[in-house]
């Protein structure tokens, strides 16, 4: 079970999103539609509030917490990527967070901004739209460009394709015991994505 009530407060999923079961997902979270939260992601609102608007995906791993009476959000069609940290911060629309990752409270992250992996962003942080945000402590480095923009939101519209491929197909199963002539025929549902 990934849902979880405290204090008689309940998560709110939107059914066009997919919620994987090992993902634990208390109390004070809002996830709008069109979202992919992946295995093992913990959204804790059991201090604040947790919101992913439309469109975000916040892959295997991603933690999102505040403090008391504070919000983590992500806004529409965010990319939160596996294993970054978030804890009472602002990511912007169109945003990408890099693989493990680290945003402390107060940062404010502005629309179409990219963080590069493994960055740590301070608390009260604030970067303006299509910031390229790198380094631990992560500063400003260059402004996103349309190439690179194009990039970002073709990765996310595959994690949206996900969301839907998991509602439509993915269940438990008992693993095979070996490779066999239909197993070689079968091919994932993975939408062309070619990276820049």
């Amino acid at each position: 079970m990934s849902f979880y009530e405290i204090d008689g407060v309940r998560p709110v999923v939107n059914p066009s999103s997919f919620v994987h079961p090992t993902a634990s997902v208390i109390g004070h979270v809002v996830i709008g539609k069109n979202c992919y939260v992946g295995p093992h992601a913990s959204l804790r609102g059991d201090f604040g509030k947790i919101v992913l608007e439309d469109g975000v995906n916040f892959q295997d791993g991603c933690i999102a917490h505040c403090f008391p009476g504070g919000e983590t959000r992500v806004r529409k069609n965010g990319h939160i990527s596996h294993g970054a940290v978030l804890h009472g911060c602002d990511i912007g629309e169109n945003s990408m967070v890099g693989i493990q990752t680290v945003v402390m409270d107060n940062a404010k992250i502005g629309k179409e901004c990219m963080i590069a992996a493994l960055s740590y962003i301070k608390p009260n942080f604030a970067a303006p739209a299509r910031s390229i945000i790198a380094g631990s402590p992560a500063e400003i480095k260059k402004q996103v460009t349309d190439q690179q923009m194009i990039w970002k939101t073709e990765g996310t519209a595959v994690y949206q394709h996900l969301a839907q491929r998991c509602l439509d197909t993915l269940h438990q199963c008992e693993a095979l015991e070996s490779v066999d002539d239909q197993y070689l025929a079968g091919k994932l549902n993975i939408k062309n994505f070619k990276p820049l």
